[in-house]
C-alpha cells in the first residue's frame, strides 16, 4: 500500500485521491501548471499561481540544466525557494528533448549526446545525470529519465527503445536512493515516478507497465502521447494501460491535454496532467470557456462588454471586458497576454475541482457528458 497516495473514492473509473509529499498534500485528479525555466510565460508569478489554485508546479530538467543551471539553483535552495513557490514541483527528466531534438542527438546505452538549443555546446544526460540534475533542483517529483519514440515508430525499434528505458529506470532507482541519502542533498525526500512507453502497440505497453510496476516506484507516469496520434489512440492506450500500473499510485499522462482529453483521461482512471495549451493558447488570445474556444482577436469582440466567461472568479473575468483584453492584444500590450494565461490556467485549475466535486458525489458520469457536449458546441 503507497504511503503517499491515498485512494478516496472511485465512481466509476474515475479517481478522487490525494497526493502527500514532504512539500504539501494535493487532491487529485489534478492540472499542473506548466513553469519550462520555473516561471509560466506571459508574466505569471508563484503568487499568482497561488491565487488561481495551482497544487504543483512543472518545470524542466533540460531548461534549467542548460540555461542558469542547476547547481547555481541547487546553492539557491533549489527550485522552489528560487521561484518562491511554496508548494509541490515537479521536473520531468530531460526525457522529452530526446524526442523534441532528434536531429541533434545520438541514443546509447550510456544515455543520450545532444546539442543545446542554445548555443550548441554538447551535452551527455544519461539517468544518473537526469536524477543528479533534478537532485540539484531539489523538486518533489522527479521523473525517471526515458526514450519518447514516435507515436508511429516501426514495432522493432520501438520494442528496443521501451527495453532500454526500462534498464535506464532502474538506474535512475539506485541513483536517487544514492543522492536521498546524502548529506548534501536538499530534498532527502524526493519521490520518483517511472513512465510508461511503447508508442501506440497496447500490447507493448502493457508488458512495459507490468514490468515497471514491480519497481514499486512513488508513481507512474504514460508518456509518449499526444506527439502525432489520433485522440482515438490515445484513448486506447489508456484504457490497455492505466489498469496495469498499481491502483495505489498516482497515474501521471504527461503533456495532455485539451480540457475534454482530460476528462476522458480521468474517466479511464489518470489521477495527473500537465499541458502547455492554456499558457500557450492563452498568448495567442485564444481562451477556454465550458462552451468552447473564444479567439478574443476576433472583430465581433471589439464591444463586447461581458467578460471572457460568465461567473468565472479569474482575476481577467472578475475586472475586465472581452473589448478591453481585445484591445490589449491588439495593441501588443504584455497585460493582455498576462490576463489571458491567467484566465486559461484558472479555467485548466477549476475545472480539476469541478471533477473532483463530481466523482465526490457520484456525478462524474453525467457532468463528464453534459462537459464534453458543451466544450464541443461553443464557437472557436
Amino acid at each position: 500500500m503507497s504511503k503517499i497516495f491515498k485512494l478516496i473514492k472511485k465512481d466509476g473509473n474515475a479517481r478522487r485521491g490525494e497526493l502527500s509529499t514532504v512539500h504539501g498534500t494535493v487532491q487529485t485528479p489534478l492540472f499542473m501548471n506548466v513553469g519550462t525555466v520555473a516561471a509560466i510565460k506571459g508574466g505569471v508569478s508563484s503568487e499568482d499561481l497561488e491565487n488561481i489554485g495551482c497544487q504543483i508546479e512543472l518545470s524542466n530538467t533540460y531548461h534549467l540544466h542548460v540555461r542558469t543551471g542547476d547547481e547555481l539553483i541547487k546553492t539557491m535552495g533549489g527550485v522552489r525557494k528560487f521561484m518562491d513557490w511554496k508548494g509541490p514541483v515537479l521536473t520531468d527528466s530531460g526525457g522529452f528533448q530526446v524526442f523534441s531534438l532528434a536531429s541533434m542527438r545520438k541514443i546509447k546505452e550510456e544515455g543520450v549526446t545532444f546539442r543545446s538549443h542554445i548555443d550548441g555546446h554538447k551535452i551527455f544526460m544519461g539517468p544518473e545525470e537526469s536524477m543528479q540534475i533534478q537532485s540539484n533542483l531539489a523538486s518533489t517529483i522527479a521523473m525517471a529519465f526515458d526514450e519518447c519514440p514516435p507515436s508511429k515508430a516501426d514495432r522493432d525499434y520501438v520494442l528496443r527503445s521501451v527495453e532500454r528505458t526500462e534498464r535506464w529506470l532502474v538506474r535512475c532507482k539506485d541513483e536517487m536512493k544514492r543522492l536521498n541519502s546524502l548529506e548534501d542533498t536538499i530534498n532527502k525526500d524526493q519521490l520518483l515516478f517511472g513512465i510508461n512507453q511503447g508508442a501506440v502497440y497496447p500490447d507493448i505497453r502493457m508488458d512495459n507497465a507490468e514490468r515497471i510496476a514491480s519497481l514499486d516506484l512513488d508513481g507512474y507516469a504514460i508518456g509518449g502521447l499526444a506527439v502525432g496520434e489520433t485522440h482515438e489512440e490515445m484513448y486506447e492506450i489508456i484504457d490497455v494501460t492505466a489498469p496495469v500500473l498499481p491502483s495505489d499510485k498516482p497515474r501521471y499522462l504527461m503533456g495532455v491535454g485539451t480540457p475534454a482529453n482530460i476528462i476522458e483521461a480521468v474517466s479511464r482512471g489518470i489521477d495527473m496532467f500537465d499541458c502547455v495549451y492554456p499558457s500557450r493558447n492563452g498568448r495567442h488570445g485564444h481562451l477556454y470557456t465550458h462552451d468552447g474556444k473564444i479567439n478574443i482577436n476576433n472583430a465581433k469582440y471589439a464591444e463586447d462588454d461581458r467578460p471572457i466567461e460568465e461567473g468565472c472568479a479569474c482575476p481577467a473575468c472578475r475586472r475586465y471586458s472581452r473589448a478591453y483584453i481585445r484591445h490589449l492584444h491588439k495593441s501588443g500590450e504584455m497585460l493582455g497576454l498576462r490576463l489571458c494565461v491567467l484566465h486559461n490556467l484558472y479555467f485548466y485549475n477549476h475545472l480539476m475541482k469541478e471533477i473532483r466535486d463530481a466523482i465526490d458525489e457520484d456525478r462524474f458520469s453525467s457532468f463528464k457528458d453534459e462537459m464534453l457536449y458543451r466544450l464541443s458546441s461553443g464557437p472557436l
